[in-house]
């Protein structure tokens, strides 16, 4: 596993736990948040620099959100 590999497995478990605790959220609020992490990881796994995860973590929160309404 090289760098990116180990950083993009460590976000999705992270990712995994910190949804495990938003048990009081809408389905919405739920799909924004999980298309965030999606899009975050799939960001920084096409650039693997900081904006290319941010970048991906909005347009996957914009998608979850929409595709949850």
């Amino acid at each position: 596993m090289n760098f990116t590999q180990r950083i993009s497995a460590a976000v999705l478990l992270l990712a995994a736990l910190g949804l495990g605790g938003c048990a009081g959220m809408t389905k919405q609020e739920k799909g924004t948040a999980t298309g965030a992490v999606i899009g975050g990881v799939v960001g920084n796994a096409a650039s693997g620099g900081l904006l290319g995860t941010a970048a991906g973590a909005a347009v996957g929160g914009v998608i979850g959100h929409e595709v949850t309404k």
